[in-house]
């Protein structure tokens, strides 16, 4: 960088309006405190859950929306209670799953400029507005007892590999990961195998054993059923 290039970066780090910007960094704090503290508040006393991750945008009328209404369905007569994301699509599905199922039904909803506002199956006690990603997702993490990813987005395989990574560096203890879908689930799979394991080694081949692959409801719930035949449920972190 030549030395007007720096002087123009000193200046302008101190301008007014780049301190008033730090001093609301500050005051931001504030706001996040409040977020974990309401979310800690409200799920503290939720019992075993499974959070249900999956696109916003799918249809009530597509197959994996139908399919993750029944595997929350399913889940309630297991006696877990159910977290999604809080909004429509596969959310609002999983959502209803619980509603119909007489169980628990949690929305953590994000506040977000387009796409998001939260479902009608949610219980009004467990409703939950955050500003914040990574306060949501801690919220998920600390308080499912399993994670059950259906097809969808950036958010979605954000909400999965923050789970596996987490699980991976022993940060929280191993709990069950379902992916549901093989067809959809394929090309990453296949990914993860051919480039990530074999190619350039940056996982173990342990690694590819966090989560399972399913296709039907039954086989989704079962798999965590089963996790928990073998071990304790007990909070993550």
């Amino acid at each position: 960088m030549t030395q007007e290039g720096e002087e123009k970066i000193r200046k302008a780090f101190a301008t007014k309006d780049w301190n008033d910007l730090k001093a609301q960094d500050s005051w931001q704090v504030f706001k996040i405190m409040s977020e974990f503290v309401e979310g800690f508040e409200k799920m503290q006393r939720i019992g075993p859950c499974v959070s249900i991750f999956g696109s916003a945008r799918t249809k009530p009328d597509n197959k994996y929306y139908v399919l993750a209404e029944e595997i929350a369905f399913k889940l309630v007569q297991e006696g877990y209670g159910i977290i999604t994301g809080g909004g429509p699509g596969i959310m609002e599905a999983a959502n209803k799953g619980a509603r119909r199922g007489n169980g628990k039904s949690v929305g953590l909803n994000i506040v977000l400029p387009f796409e998001q506002k939260h479902n009608d199956f949610i219980d009004s006690d467990k409703c939950i507005d955050f500003d914040y990603f990574f306060v949501r997702k801690t919220i998920f993490l600390k308080y499912s007892q399993g994670f059950i990813g259906m097809p969808g987005g950036f958010g979605t395989m954000d909400e999965l590999f923050e789970s596996l990574t987490l699980v991976q560096t022993h940060k929280i203890a191993q709990f069950p990961v379902v992916l549901v879908g093989r067809s959809y689930w394929k090309g990453l799979i296949d990914w993860l195998k051919e480039s990530m394991l074999e190619t350039e080694h940056n996982i173990n081949v342990d690694d590819l054993e966090l989560f399972e692959i399913v296709d039907t409801a039954d086989e989704a719930v079962k798999y965590i059923v089963d996790f928990y035949s073998r071990y304790l449920l007990k909070p993550n972190f």
